[in-house]
């Protein structure tokens, strides 16, 4: 089961008018990052601190846990 979810790091990209291409072409993130993203998957937190950076966002703004039901 997976508590962390990355539904937050899109809301953050649309209310930017951010793409994943701009991140990855524009911006210098790895296309695996994105993948890991989508996926659900473990980021680094100095991958989380890069994006933070790069959206000008908070760390709530790209990740949140959820709890067990």
């Amino acid at each position: 089961m997976k508590m962390i979810s990355y539904k937050p790091f899109y809301e953050t990209l649309f209310k930017k008018g951010l793409t994943e291409y701009h991140l990855i072409y524009k911006l210098g993130f790895s296309a695996n990052t994105i993948h890991r993203i989508k996926h659900g998957e473990a980021i680094s937190t100095k991958t989380l601190d890069a994006l933070c950076f790069a959206l000008d966002c908070d760390v709530q703004d790209v990740l949140c846990h959820v709890k067990d039901e």
